[in-house]
């Protein structure tokens, strides 16, 4: 019986700090703002992020708000402590204000991020 009784304890302690051990998803930014830009420039931009956790981040799906903003993820684990990049391709021969959001699911504490992307994309200037 008292064996059953360790086991119990141990399974329990080991539960328990396996529980403690989650990935955490940390953005250097999350608004990137291309400012103004011509049509036709070069839309892509990055989001940098750092796996601040102690498990290994696993980015499960990254939307975007439009079908003119066409985001990459990573496609392997991040471990603990190491840095990547979601990668953000906006359709710059749209001119106008650009407003989008970019929702980014994971196994993180907080398992999903809305990132922004802001700016204005006007007709090249003519030459007289």
């Amino acid at each position: 019986m008292k064996f059953i009784n360790f086991f119990i304890a141990i399974l329990l302690c080991f539960s328990y700090s396996n529980g403690l051990a989650q990935a955490e998803i940390t953005f250097e930014s999350e608004v990137v703002d291309y400012g103004t830009i011509e049509k036709g420039d070069d839309g892509v931009r990055k989001f940098k992020f750092t796996n601040t956790g102690s498990s290994p981040l696993f980015i499960t799906q990254v939307r975007s708000s439009c079908g003119c903003t066409i985001p990459k993820k990573p496609t392997d684990s991040i471990m603990p402590g190491a840095e990547e990049v979601i990668e953000v391709k906006y359709d710059t021969n749209r001119v106008g204000p650009i407003r989008k959001t970019i929702t980014v699911s994971s196994n993180a504490v907080t398992p999903v991020v809305a990132l922004q992307i802001k700016g204005t994309v006007e007709e090249p200037e003519e030459e007289e």
